[in-house]
């Protein structure tokens, strides 16, 4: 019975856990609802703790999930050339990411809900990234070249499957904002690593979602 209680209690805080907040549903919509949502900096100090701060899980079934996941798009789509953003970028700590899919026919942009990386591949990708919330920075970074991820969709439906070369890079450089890690932080912990550097940019072959 003391065994069935606490089950309870962790899958009640569990669920808790991806309630939104009222400031978060504020943020979500503030302004018209089908507009895109400003794009947190690194130079602005508020907005700089919340890229730095772990995201958690939401309820894709959520209304507000719909939204934010829309807005995220629009951000995304009026960037120059942006090819991934997470909902941190957009002030959400929470788990959602749009990527853009260079590995399928049209490299059509996707957004995935709580998505996890649960293997990677020990080659190593070499090649440059910046970010959309860092002005003027731009590095080479080593990256898995094969990973696996699972993740929902709106609708609550799981997902899985394998992604390589440059969409994996975008995978894990957006997955990592969800952690609260930046690359211009990753560039000081990399400096003493090495690796096997691979054509990052090499597309492969189209992979169904």
């Amino acid at each position: 019975m003391k065994k069935l209680s606490f089950l309870f209690i962790l899958f009640i805080g569990f669920i808790n856990a991806q309630k939104l907040t009222s400031s978060e549903i504020s943020i979500i919509n503030q302004g018209d609802k089908n507009s895109a949502l400003p794009i947190y900096q690194t130079t602005d100090e508020n907005q700089h703790k919340t890229l730095l701060s772990l995201s958690t899980e939401i309820d894709p079934l959520d209304k507000n999930a719909a939204i934010l996941v829309k807005r995220m798009k629009e951000s995304l789509t009026a960037t120059d050339g942006g090819v991934g953003i997470a909902a941190p970028q957009v002030g959400i700590n929470r788990k959602i990411i749009w990527v853009q899919r260079f590995d399928k026919a049209g490299e059509p942009l996707e957004y995935f809900i709580n998505p996890v990386i649960v293997w990677r591949s020990e080659l190593q990708n070499l090649g440059p990234e910046g970010d959309l919330s860092i002005p003027e920075f731009r590095d080479q970074f080593y990256r898995s070249k094969v990973i696996q991820l699972e993740y929902v969709d709106l609708k609550g439906q799981k997902y899985s499957e394998i992604v390589e070369g440059f969409t994996a890079v975008i995978f894990q450089h957006e997955i990592d904002h969800l952690f609260g890690i930046l690359i211009s932080d990753k560039k000081e912990k990399e400096k003493n690593d090495s690796y096997q550097s691979v054509d990052a940019f090499k597309k492969s072959g189209s992979v169904t979602r």
